[in-house]
């Protein structure tokens, strides 16, 4: 019998996934913020937020972080589309048994152009750049043997050349162990924050308010006013099990329902197949039921190595076939302490 408790629990987490919207493509600021996190969970087809159990947890499920009882660092580079450069790293320190902190840090960079201009159309000397960062901070607690919380502020900022946009969101996140072949059913809503606007000193332009008549000043500085744009809120709902588990072996499948405020719903699964928690092997199905989507199959592998002192190094290696843009991987190194 499944108790009052995980009823409600599995209703938050479904009835969101159910109500019918909109599709609302390019709608949003901050696009970057969708970029999946972690070769682990690329591997698994971005179906993560219930297994969420190592340091990448700080973007799925900040609930998660404290679930592992152990403390770690994640270093993740992708080489992602048209030639920009997504870096993550992560670090998460358990306090005690029932509390964990975190801090994450996420940049996506478009490299350097030069400036050109009608007069000198083979450039002027200049370049120009554009970058986006998020800074988080994350706090998690166990409330029960079981249940697990976790909140996660962040300041998010993009930028174009002199341009700059900033905001503050909040992520929040939990996951609930049962007893049968470890399922675990997590949920998270991340992005909940303040709209965003570019600004800058290239929008501040000299203007003439009269120009049909002499006489009227004209260096009055005027600022174009740009449109304010909402972040990204993403929910997800999911859920993950031991469908195997040996002396030697696990195999652990998962699925998530996806819910973003700029595009459809759908659905992510994956598996993961572990020797010893030594060697991983993981595959995954991203953006299934999803119309004319570009992402599809990934695939993934990872090794840890123990050390001295209760110390684990670990290696992760994921894959994602994304369309017409080709595949993209994605590296990751970790430490275990």
């Amino acid at each position: 019998m499944i108790s009052g408790k995980i009823k409600v629990v599995i209703l938050l987490m479904v009835l969101p996934v159910l109500l019918s919207a909109q599709a609302k493509v390019g709608t949003s600021a901050a696009p970057f913020l969708g970029i999946a996190v972690g070769p682990r969970a690329v591997g698994l087809g971005g179906a993560f937020v219930a297994v969420a159990n190592d340091a990448s947890a700080l973007y799925w499920n900040p609930g998660g972080i404290t679930r592992s009882g152990r403390s770690e660092f994640i270093f993740s580079h992708t080489n992602w589309l048209v030639d920009s450069k997504f870096d993550w790293a992560g670090v998460v320190i358990n306090i005690s048994e029932a509390d964990a902190v975190g801090v994450s840090f996420t940049q996506l960079t478009y490299g350097e152009e030069d400036v050109t201009t009608t007069e000198a159309q083979m450039g002027t000397g200049e370049t120009w750049s554009a970058s986006d960062v998020a800074i988080g901070l994350t706090y998690a607690r166990n409330l029960t043997d079981r249940f697990s919380i976790g909140g996660t502020a962040k300041f998010i900022q993009e930028r174009i050349w002199n341009e700059t946009a900033s905001s503050m969101a909040l992520d929040v996140g939990l996951v609930y162990q049962t007893d049968l072949h470890n399922l675990k059913i997590g949920m998270s809503i991340s992005n909940f924050g303040a709209d965003m606007r570019l600004d800058g000193k290239d929008l501040y332009h000299q203007i003439d308010l009269d120009p049909a008549n002499s006489g009227s000043n004209k260096t009055i500085v005027a600022r174009l006013k740009t449109d304010d744009w909402p972040l990204p809120l993403f929910f997800r709902a999911g859920i993950s099990i031991d469908a195997f588990k040996s002396e030697d072996l696990r195999l652990t499948i998962s699925a998530d329902a996806l819910r973003p405020s700029d595009n459809e719903e759908t659905v992510n699964a994956g598996v993961e197949l572990s020797w010893n928690e030594i060697l991983f092997l993981r595959a995954g199905r991203k953006s299934l039921f999803m119309e004319d989507s570009q992402e599809g199959f990934t695939a993934g592998a990872g090794a840890k190595v123990d050390l001295s002192f209760g110390t684990a190094l670990g290696f992760d290696y994921g894959y994602q076939d994304f369309g017409i843009f080709g595949g993209i991987q994605t590296l990751a190194l970790s430490v275990t302490f």
